[in-house]
């Protein structure tokens, strides 16, 4: 199982309600709404992905990384390199 297991309702649940927020987006561009208005629909929409990844390294640092630290060895070694690249990746987006 992987580390967002026990709440992957809950992550479904936000990603829905992104699913909407973009939904919303494309019908704003449709209905010709002002520019700033989608603007700021948009930063509310890449906040809540933000959230959503930042909520997924958390557990995945907290079970995976953790775990395969307790093991030891090179998948220890492989787990922080993988996530400090994800992380990298976040940064950077």
């Amino acid at each position: 199982m992987f580390g967002y297991g026990d709440s992957k309702d809950a992550y479904r649940k936000r990603l829905r309600r992104i699913e909407g927020q973009i939904r919303g987006l494309q019908a704003m561009v449709e209905e010709d709404r002002y520019c700033i208005d989608i603007l700021t629909q948009i930063s509310a929409a890449t906040r809540a992905l933000q959230s959503v990844a930042l909520a997924l390294v958390d557990d995945h640092l907290n079970h995976c990384v953790r775990e395969a630290i307790a093991a030891g060895g090179p998948e220890a070694d492989a787990k922080v390199a993988e996530a400090t690249a994800a992380i990298s990746r976040l940064v950077r987006s």
